[in-house]
């Protein structure tokens, strides 16, 4: 089996990992962007966000999967004594694309029915359709808080949200109609002690709010070492932003480098986010006594 081959079924490997991903609620992403949480005694909250967001390019992963699948790749064989792979016989070689044809109609009904789980996930959008991009948008500017959404092409978004009211629920960022709320960037849990719990589990790489960054990157770098599609074929979301926090209350519990700075409009919390963060801004307040 050669090097190339190897490569090419890492990637189908891939491929199919990340469609997994994907049905497991993990669509959205940042990139570059500015976001504040404004947390008063009061008990009100504003909070806002100005940048990219990507939505995973599933009809490039989709069309890219089905090549995969639809392109026969010889297996693997062994040596019988030292179980050591070697090259395969003609026969052997005969056999194995024999039986990958007779399975044409199962690998179709298969990928109709993640076809079908896509839509059902992104909520009935069709990722194929020329037009997913701009009811996705459509969709958001319906709802209050998207003050402008504007698609740049290859999944990516910009965005200006911002929201305001009184925190006497919990708030998650984003959600999107007829989406799952699974893969949000900032929770703001109000505690029933008159304090606030904040966590932003989208605004690190390395955390479970957004697991296909890495995973993405070497998929589209394997592939192109094999010839088989071009480097820029999956464009990693690049991360690079600033969360903050401002408040009037009395701060717990925070993992900011620096900690609390005081200012005129209050306490002030910052983290500088990047592809290099490892772990995703937590803080804990207590805005009543």
């Amino acid at each position: 089996m050669t090097i190339s081959t190897t490569i090419r079924r890492t990637a189908i490997a891939g491929f199919a990992c990340a469609a997994a991903l994907l049905l497991t609620g993990c669509l959205l992403s940042p990139g570059r962007f500015t976001s504040q949480l404004e947390l008063r005694k009061s008990g009100t909250f504003v909070y806002s966000y100005d940048g990219e967001i990507y939505l995973l390019a599933l009809s490039k992963l989709a069309d890219l999967g089905n090549a995969a699948a639809d392109e026969f790749v010889e297996q693997s064989c062994y040596d019988d004594e030292t179980f050591e792979d070697r090259e395969c016989t003609e026969e052997e070689l005969a056999k194995q694309k024999s039986d990958w044809e007779q399975r044409a109609e199962e690998r179709q009904r298969e990928r109709e029915r993640e076809a079908e789980m896509t839509r059902a996930m992104l909520g009935g959008i069709d990722p194929a359709d020329p037009e997913a991009a701009q009811e996705f948008a459509e969709r958001l500017q319906r709802q209050a808080g998207w003050e402008s959404v504007e698609y740049k092409g290859d999944g990516l978004f910009q965005v200006s949200f911002r929201v305001a009211g009184r925190l006497d629920h919990d708030f998650v960022f984003p959600t999107i109609e007829r989406l799952p709320t699974f893969n949000f960037f900032v929770l703001v849990a109000k505690r029933d002690n008159g304090t606030v719990r904040i966590d932003a589990p989208g605004f690190a790489p390395q955390s479970s709010g957004s697991p296909f960054r890495e995973m993405m990157a070497g998929m589209a770098g394997s592939v192109a070492s094999d010839g088989s599609a071009e480097q820029d074929t999956f464009p990693v979301p690049e991360l690079n932003g600033t969360f903050r926090v401002v408040t009037d209350g009395e701060i717990l519990a925070n993992n900011t480098d620096e900690g609390p700075a005081e200012t005129e409009a209050g306490q002030v919390l910052e983290w500088k986010i990047t592809k290099r963060t490892q772990v995703p801004p937590t803080a804990l307040i207590k805005l009543t006594d």
